[in-house]
């Protein structure tokens, strides 16, 4: 039995989840992994200030480049 566990930041409609985890179940039975009963596919979504790269949190990078669209983090 898969177990497909996706990490996302927050923001997304349900309408986008949905259809995400109708993909990945699709591509694993396509592939021939597993019968689509026997798959799970499992969505934790992250609020935006709980995730940061570099130090800088989702949250912050958004802020800045609000405040000046030309400013560009990695």
């Amino acid at each position: 039995m898969p177990i497909v566990q996706v990490t996302l930041t927050q923001g997304r409609t349900p309408e986008t989840i949905r259809s995400m985890i109708s993909a990945i179940t699709e591509a694993l039975v396509d592939t021939g992994v597993a019968p689509k009963e026997a798959i799970r596919v499992l969505v934790n979504e992250i609020p935006t200030d709980h995730f940061a790269a570099g130090d800088v949190t989702i949250t912050e990078r958004k802020a800045a480049q609000a405040a000046d669209p030309q400013e560009s983090t990695p």
